[in-house]
C-alpha cells in the first residue's frame, strides 16, 4: 500500500471553552500513533497508509465523546496517489 496524505478538520460541538481542549486530545491521539503529521491553524494533515488514517479518523471521533461531545463535525480530505505522496514533496520548499 502506497503513503497517502490526509487532512483532518474536527469540530466537537462542546461548550466553546472546551473546544480547544478537546481537539488537543484529537493532536494527542494522532501522536501517539505514530504517523507522521503536521498541525496547522485549521486542521492536522497526517501521512501513512490509508488505512491506518482512516482508523485514525475513526478513533478521533471516539475520543471527541469520550470528551463530552454529542456531535462532531469533521472534515476530511484524502490526496491518494497510486504512486504515493507526501507531505514534504508538496510543501518542502516552503519549510524553514
Amino acid at each position: 500500500m502506497t503513503v497517502c496524505n490526509i487532512s483532518l478538520q474536527i469540530i466537537p460541538l462542546v461548550d466553546e471553552e472546551k473546544v480547544y481542549s478537546v481537539v488537543d486530545r484529537v493532536i494527542e491521539l494522532i501522536a501517539e500513533s505514530g504517523v507522521k503529521y503536521s498541525v496547522g491553524p485549521m486542521e492536522t494533515t497526517m501521512e501513512g497508509k490509508l488505512e491506518e488514517l482512516l482508523e485514525i479518523v475513526k478513533k478521533a471521533q471516539n475520543v471527541c465523546i469520550s470528551a463530552g461531545a454529542e456531535r462532531i463535525l469533521s472534515v476530511v480530505k484524502i490526496d491518494y496517489s497510486t504512486r504515493g505522496v507526501t507531505m514534504n514533496e508538496k510543501v518542502g520548499k516552503y519549510q524553514v
